[in-house]
Protein backbone atom coordinates (compact mmCIF):
# COMPACT_ATOMS: atom_id res chain seq x y z
CA UNK A 1 0.00 0.00 0.00
CA UNK A 2 1.33 3.43 -0.57
CA UNK A 3 1.78 6.13 1.68
CA UNK A 4 -0.63 8.33 -0.20
CA UNK A 5 -3.43 5.55 -0.04
CA UNK A 6 -2.59 4.39 3.65
CA UNK A 7 -2.58 8.28 4.51
CA UNK A 8 -6.04 8.32 3.06
CA UNK A 9 -7.76 5.27 4.75
CA UNK A 10 -6.38 6.56 8.10
CA UNK A 11 -7.68 9.63 7.62
CA UNK A 12 -11.17 8.54 6.79
CA UNK A 13 -11.26 6.44 10.30
CA UNK A 14 -10.63 9.15 11.86
CA UNK A 15 -13.20 11.13 10.65
CA UNK A 16 -15.85 8.70 11.67
CA UNK A 17 -14.15 8.79 15.35
CA UNK A 18 -14.62 12.35 15.26
CA UNK A 19 -17.74 12.75 13.72
CA UNK A 20 -19.44 10.16 16.67
CA UNK A 21 -17.24 12.61 19.31
CA UNK A 22 -18.73 15.42 17.71
CA UNK A 23 -22.72 14.53 18.03
CA UNK A 24 -21.96 12.78 21.46
CA UNK A 25 -21.20 16.18 22.55
CA UNK A 26 -23.76 18.18 20.67
CA UNK A 27 -26.36 16.15 22.60
CA UNK A 28 -24.42 17.02 26.10
CA UNK A 29 -24.03 20.39 25.27
CA UNK A 30 -27.69 21.07 24.68
CA UNK A 31 -28.52 19.63 28.21
CA UNK A 32 -26.38 22.77 29.80
CA UNK A 33 -28.53 25.75 30.17
CA UNK A 34 -27.74 29.39 28.88
CA UNK A 35 -24.66 30.64 31.53
CA UNK A 36 -23.99 27.65 32.43
CA UNK A 37 -19.79 26.36 32.86
CA UNK A 38 -21.10 23.05 32.41
CA UNK A 39 -17.64 22.08 33.39
CA UNK A 40 -18.37 19.39 36.60
CA UNK A 41 -21.07 18.41 34.56
CA UNK A 42 -18.91 17.26 31.87
CA UNK A 43 -16.48 15.52 34.21
CA UNK A 44 -19.47 13.80 35.59
CA UNK A 45 -20.94 12.70 32.72
CA UNK A 46 -20.09 9.10 30.91
CA UNK A 47 -21.12 10.67 27.48
CA UNK A 48 -18.42 13.59 28.14
CA UNK A 49 -15.55 10.67 28.94
CA UNK A 50 -17.12 8.60 26.11
CA UNK A 51 -16.93 11.73 23.49
CA UNK A 52 -13.27 12.28 25.10
CA UNK A 53 -12.02 8.34 24.17
CA UNK A 54 -13.70 8.79 20.99
CA UNK A 55 -11.56 12.00 20.07
CA UNK A 56 -8.57 10.41 21.36
CA UNK A 57 -8.59 7.37 19.50
CA UNK A 58 -9.21 9.92 16.27
CA UNK A 59 -6.51 11.77 17.32
CA UNK A 60 -4.42 8.74 17.15
CA UNK A 61 -5.47 7.92 13.64
CA UNK A 62 -5.02 11.36 12.75
CA UNK A 63 -1.07 11.51 13.70
CA UNK A 64 -0.89 8.22 12.17
CA UNK A 65 -2.14 9.62 8.94
CA UNK A 66 0.27 12.54 9.23
CA UNK A 67 3.21 10.63 9.55
CA UNK A 68 2.20 9.18 5.21
CA UNK A 69 0.79 12.17 3.77
CA UNK A 70 1.22 15.87 3.53
CA UNK A 71 -0.86 18.58 5.28
CA UNK A 72 -2.58 20.01 2.44
CA UNK A 73 -3.82 15.83 1.59
CA UNK A 74 -4.78 14.75 5.45
CA UNK A 75 -6.44 18.03 7.04
CA UNK A 76 -9.10 18.08 4.28
CA UNK A 77 -10.05 14.66 4.05
CA UNK A 78 -11.42 15.71 7.83
CA UNK A 79 -15.04 17.00 5.80
CA UNK A 80 -16.09 13.64 6.14
CA UNK A 81 -16.72 14.29 9.55
CA UNK A 82 -19.63 16.40 8.79
CA UNK A 83 -20.94 14.06 6.28
CA UNK A 84 -21.25 11.14 8.90
CA UNK A 85 -22.04 13.50 11.93
CA UNK A 86 -24.97 15.45 10.40
CA UNK A 87 -26.80 12.56 9.47
CA UNK A 88 -26.32 10.27 12.60
CA UNK A 89 -27.12 13.61 14.83
CA UNK A 90 -30.28 14.03 13.68
CA UNK A 91 -30.88 9.75 13.45
CA UNK A 92 -29.81 9.98 17.20
CA UNK A 93 -32.15 12.80 17.80
CA UNK A 94 -34.94 11.09 15.86
CA UNK A 95 -35.74 13.41 12.64
CA UNK A 96 -34.45 13.24 9.39
CA UNK A 97 -32.09 15.40 7.64
CA UNK A 98 -33.29 18.75 6.00
CA UNK A 99 -32.93 19.59 2.28
CA UNK A 100 -30.89 22.80 3.84
CA UNK A 101 -28.43 20.57 6.09
CA UNK A 102 -28.09 18.53 2.86
CA UNK A 103 -27.66 21.05 0.69
CA UNK A 104 -25.12 22.97 3.32
CA UNK A 105 -23.23 19.98 3.71
CA UNK A 106 -22.99 19.09 0.21
CA UNK A 107 -21.39 22.35 -0.69
CA UNK A 108 -19.15 22.25 1.96
CA UNK A 109 -17.89 19.16 1.07
CA UNK A 110 -17.46 20.27 -2.94
CA UNK A 111 -15.17 22.98 -1.91
CA UNK A 112 -13.23 21.01 0.43
CA UNK A 113 -13.04 18.65 -2.44
CA UNK A 114 -11.67 21.43 -4.64
CA UNK A 115 -9.02 22.15 -1.91
CA UNK A 116 -8.21 18.64 -1.60
CA UNK A 117 -7.85 18.39 -5.73
CA UNK A 118 -4.89 20.66 -5.43
CA UNK A 119 -3.44 18.65 -2.49
CA UNK A 120 0.01 17.18 -3.39
CA UNK A 121 3.27 15.94 -2.40
CA UNK A 122 4.93 12.73 -0.77
CA UNK A 123 5.46 11.58 3.05
CA UNK A 124 6.35 14.53 5.17
CA UNK A 125 9.96 14.97 5.52
CA UNK A 126 10.19 18.45 7.10
CA UNK A 127 9.86 20.02 10.62
CA UNK A 128 8.97 23.15 12.10
CA UNK A 129 11.99 24.62 14.42
CA UNK A 130 11.54 25.46 17.89
CA UNK A 131 11.36 29.24 17.44
CA UNK A 132 8.61 28.38 14.69
CA UNK A 133 6.44 26.15 16.72
CA UNK A 134 6.21 28.74 19.88
CA UNK A 135 5.22 31.98 17.04
CA UNK A 136 2.69 29.71 15.60
CA UNK A 137 1.47 28.65 18.80
CA UNK A 138 1.73 32.49 20.23
CA UNK A 139 -0.37 33.56 16.93
CA UNK A 140 -2.97 30.80 17.55
CA UNK A 141 -3.32 31.68 20.95
CA UNK A 142 -4.00 35.52 20.43
CA UNK A 143 -6.54 34.83 17.40
CA UNK A 144 -8.63 31.95 19.97
CA UNK A 145 -8.63 34.95 22.29
CA UNK A 146 -10.30 37.13 20.33
CA UNK A 147 -13.04 34.65 19.17
CA UNK A 148 -13.80 33.64 22.57
CA UNK A 149 -14.59 37.39 23.58
CA UNK A 150 -17.88 37.82 24.14
CA UNK A 151 -20.62 39.24 21.18
CA UNK A 152 -22.31 38.06 18.71
CA UNK A 153 -22.55 34.39 17.25
CA UNK A 154 -20.42 32.93 19.87
CA UNK A 155 -20.71 29.53 18.72
CA UNK A 156 -19.90 29.89 15.16
CA UNK A 157 -16.75 32.21 16.62
CA UNK A 158 -15.73 29.76 19.12
CA UNK A 159 -16.39 26.79 16.30
CA UNK A 160 -13.52 28.89 14.20
CA UNK A 161 -11.29 29.05 17.47
CA UNK A 162 -11.55 25.48 17.73
CA UNK A 163 -10.72 24.70 14.16
CA UNK A 164 -7.88 27.00 14.38
CA UNK A 165 -6.32 25.23 17.42
CA UNK A 166 -6.97 21.83 16.21
CA UNK A 167 -5.41 22.55 12.71
CA UNK A 168 -2.40 24.29 14.25
CA UNK A 169 -2.03 21.24 16.51
CA UNK A 170 -1.90 18.65 13.82
CA UNK A 171 0.80 20.96 12.04
CA UNK A 172 2.98 20.53 14.70
CA UNK A 173 1.81 16.82 15.97
CA UNK A 174 3.26 16.57 12.04
CA UNK A 175 6.72 17.73 13.24
CA UNK A 176 6.48 15.76 16.43
CA UNK A 177 6.05 12.38 14.10
CA UNK A 178 8.41 13.18 12.01
CA UNK A 179 11.36 14.30 14.28
CA UNK A 180 10.53 10.67 16.45
CA UNK A 181 10.30 8.29 13.17
CA UNK A 182 12.75 9.80 10.87
CA UNK A 183 15.74 10.33 12.54
CA UNK A 184 18.26 8.96 15.64
CA UNK A 185 18.50 11.65 18.09
CA UNK A 186 16.94 10.98 21.56
CA UNK A 187 13.46 10.93 21.96
CA UNK A 188 13.40 14.19 24.62
CA UNK A 189 15.29 16.15 22.38
CA UNK A 190 14.16 19.91 23.55
CA UNK A 191 12.30 20.18 19.93
CA UNK A 192 10.00 17.17 20.48
CA UNK A 193 9.36 18.11 24.25
CA UNK A 194 8.48 21.47 23.54
CA UNK A 195 6.10 21.44 20.43
CA UNK A 196 4.97 18.15 22.46
CA UNK A 197 3.62 20.38 24.95
CA UNK A 198 2.26 22.86 22.41
CA UNK A 199 0.41 19.80 20.70
CA UNK A 200 -1.36 18.96 24.33
CA UNK A 201 -2.37 22.19 25.09
CA UNK A 202 -3.68 23.07 21.42
CA UNK A 203 -5.67 20.19 21.38
CA UNK A 204 -6.91 20.48 24.83
CA UNK A 205 -7.97 24.09 23.73
CA UNK A 206 -9.93 22.90 20.90
CA UNK A 207 -11.95 20.10 22.51
CA UNK A 208 -13.23 22.83 25.11
CA UNK A 209 -13.90 25.63 22.51
CA UNK A 210 -15.98 22.77 20.31
CA UNK A 211 -17.85 21.55 23.37
CA UNK A 212 -18.71 25.24 24.20
CA UNK A 213 -19.78 25.55 20.17
CA UNK A 214 -21.83 22.81 20.26
CA UNK A 215 -24.34 24.65 22.76
CA UNK A 216 -25.77 26.17 19.81
CA UNK A 217 -26.26 23.11 17.16
CA UNK A 218 -24.11 21.01 15.74
CA UNK A 219 -24.61 21.01 11.92
CA UNK A 220 -22.99 25.15 11.50
CA UNK A 221 -19.96 25.11 14.35
CA UNK A 222 -19.14 21.23 12.78
CA UNK A 223 -18.99 22.86 9.31
CA UNK A 224 -17.24 25.51 10.80
CA UNK A 225 -14.43 23.58 12.36
CA UNK A 226 -14.31 21.43 9.35
CA UNK A 227 -12.87 24.54 7.29
CA UNK A 228 -11.19 26.15 9.81
CA UNK A 229 -9.45 23.34 10.59
CA UNK A 230 -7.37 22.99 7.00
CA UNK A 231 -7.19 26.33 6.11
CA UNK A 232 -5.02 26.98 9.36
CA UNK A 233 -2.84 23.95 8.93
CA UNK A 234 -3.06 24.46 5.02
CA UNK A 235 -1.25 27.99 5.66
CA UNK A 236 1.20 26.00 8.00
CA UNK A 237 1.70 23.34 5.55
CA UNK A 238 2.66 25.49 2.17
CA UNK A 239 4.31 28.50 4.66
CA UNK A 240 6.59 26.47 6.88
CA UNK A 241 7.34 23.26 5.40
CA UNK A 242 7.83 23.41 2.14
CA UNK A 243 4.55 21.94 0.71
CA UNK A 244 2.78 23.05 -2.08
CA UNK A 245 -0.65 23.24 -3.98
CA UNK A 246 -1.11 21.61 -7.52
CA UNK A 247 -1.46 22.92 -10.66
CA UNK A 248 0.32 26.33 -9.65
CA UNK A 249 -1.78 29.42 -10.38
CA UNK A 250 -4.14 27.41 -11.66
CA UNK A 251 -4.65 24.99 -8.49
CA UNK A 252 -4.60 28.35 -6.38
CA UNK A 253 -7.59 29.41 -7.98
CA UNK A 254 -9.29 26.03 -7.47
CA UNK A 255 -8.27 25.91 -3.94
CA UNK A 256 -10.12 30.07 -3.55
CA UNK A 257 -13.00 28.43 -5.41
CA UNK A 258 -13.09 25.51 -3.15
CA UNK A 259 -12.74 27.70 0.43
CA UNK A 260 -15.86 30.10 -1.35
CA UNK A 261 -17.99 27.27 -2.38
CA UNK A 262 -17.32 25.72 0.97
CA UNK A 263 -18.00 29.00 3.25
CA UNK A 264 -21.50 28.86 1.07
CA UNK A 265 -22.12 25.65 2.77
CA UNK A 266 -21.28 27.09 5.80
CA UNK A 267 -23.78 29.82 5.85
CA UNK A 268 -26.38 27.14 4.28
CA UNK A 269 -26.36 25.11 7.50
CA UNK A 270 -26.12 28.09 9.27
CA UNK A 271 -29.47 29.41 7.99
CA UNK A 272 -31.34 25.74 8.13
CA UNK A 273 -34.19 25.33 10.50
CA UNK A 274 -34.37 23.66 14.16
CA UNK A 275 -35.30 19.90 13.72
CA UNK A 276 -38.30 19.42 16.00
CA UNK A 277 -38.19 17.60 19.17
CA UNK A 278 -38.10 14.15 19.07
CA UNK A 279 -37.10 10.61 20.62
CA UNK A 280 -34.93 11.26 24.21
CA UNK A 281 -31.40 9.62 24.43
CA UNK A 282 -30.50 6.69 23.38
CA UNK A 283 -28.63 4.17 26.98
CA UNK A 284 -25.54 4.99 25.99
CA UNK A 285 -26.43 9.48 26.06
CA UNK A 286 -27.84 9.48 29.52
CA UNK A 287 -28.91 11.89 31.36
CA UNK A 288 -26.74 13.84 33.55
CA UNK A 289 -27.69 13.00 36.93
CA UNK A 290 -29.63 15.57 39.03
CA UNK A 291 -31.20 17.15 35.86
CA UNK A 292 -34.44 16.14 34.26
CA UNK A 293 -33.80 14.15 30.73
CA UNK A 294 -34.58 16.95 27.72
CA UNK A 295 -35.57 15.50 24.28
CA UNK A 296 -32.02 16.28 21.89
CA UNK A 297 -32.74 18.07 18.78
CA UNK A 298 -30.48 19.22 16.42
CA UNK A 299 -30.10 23.24 16.19
CA UNK A 300 -28.79 24.52 13.21
CA UNK A 301 -30.13 28.04 13.56
CA UNK A 302 -28.99 29.22 17.12
CA UNK A 303 -25.03 30.15 17.28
Amino acid sequence: MSATLLAVVLSLVSAGAYAAAAVAQERLASRVAEGESGVLRMLGSGTWWSSVGLNAAAALLHVAALKYGPLTLVQPLGALTLVVAVPLGARLAGRRVTRLEWRGTGLTLIGLGALLLTASGPAPDDTLTVPEALAVAAATTAVIGVLSRPGARPGLRHATASGFASGVASALTQTVTVAVTDRSGPLLDPQVVVVALLVAALAAGGLLLSQTAYRGGLGAPLAVVTLSNPVAASVIGVALLGERLRGGAGGISLAVAGAAVAACGVVVLTRSPRGPAAAPAPEFLTPIPGRPAEPATLHLSRS
